[in-house]
């Protein structure tokens, strides 16, 4: 298969190295600095020369708030019969995209960041498969996924961005809370060095993917459940009430056995 990646962060470079393993792949990205060392595969110079290469499949890896510009600009020099597919860890509005742009479609969101994840070793790790999809093209993305070890899910469109803002919103937030009220102190603890090390991890990710995560519609919902907890153990707190306390503290056990 012909596959053409633009978009050359960490998730395209990956994507990119992964599949030339067994298909004809080209890249392209606005630095071009960003294609060197990624083995045998083809650098285009600028989108047009998607013309030339007539891909079986373009994946966009761009920041999410660039996607569908880059899919308007890439659409103009793709053969009728391509499919289009983003890797978009929020997927708000691309379903009205897909629906009206006229080439058949797939999105997937690879759930392995570079972050907390070995990318060179995927067992255990989760991937997703929007149900939506093209059938064909969601198969091989199952297929490859699989191959590689990852667990694969399918979720439709709506629900995948509600899961994303249960799995990765509240943790995210937690951790940007804790980052917000230490000052790198070293300080006795593997409790607070534990914390401090997710932090730090958190934080060593692109701004634009930790900006993607927040600005999920349906992040506001989790943040304000955050908020509400936070405010039932002040009272309780401020309180010192022992009973509410083992009461609270019996609930989250029970939460996440």
């Amino acid at each position: 298969m012909k596959i053409a990646i633009i978009g050359i962060g960490k998730m395209g470079a990956w994507l990119a190295k992964t599949l030339s393993v067994n298909h004809d792949v080209a890249v392209y990205d606005r630095n071009p600095g960003k294609a060197s060392g990624l083995g045998k595969v083809a650098v285009l110079e600028s989108v047009k020369g998607l013309s030339t290469f007539a891909p079986d499949m373009l994946i966009n890896a761009v920041s999410l708030q660039n996607t569908i510009p880059a899919f308007d600009e890439c659409v103009l020099h793709l053969p009728a019969g391509c499919v289009i597919c983003d890797v978009a860890s929020v997927k708000a509005g691309l379903r009205g995209y897909y629906a009206a742009c006229g080439f058949k479609f797939a999105s997937v969101h690879p759930m392995f960041g570079p972050t907390f994840a070995n990318m060179e070793s995927l067992e255990g790790e989760n991937a997703v498969v929007i149900r939506e999809s093209d059938a064909t093209t969601a198969d091989f993305f199952r297929r490859f996924f699989s191959a590689l070890g990852a667990r694969v899910y399918d979720y439709g469109f709506d629900e995948h961005d509600r899961m994303m803002a249960y799995s990765l919103t509240t943790p995210f937030v937690s951790s940007l809370v804790f980052a917000s009220c230490v000052d790198g102190t070293t300080v006795p603890g593997s409790t607070f060095s534990k914390h401090m090390k997710i932090a730090q991890g958190l934080l060593s990710e692109d701004d634009s993917l930790l900006c993607e995560i927040l600005f999920n519609p349906q992040s506001v919902p989790q943040i304000e459940r955050i908020t509400s907890r936070l405010e039932h153990l002040k009272h309780i707190i401020i309180g010192r009430d022992y009973e509410e306390a083992e009461n609270f503290l019996a609930k989250l056990r029970q939460r996440i056995r």
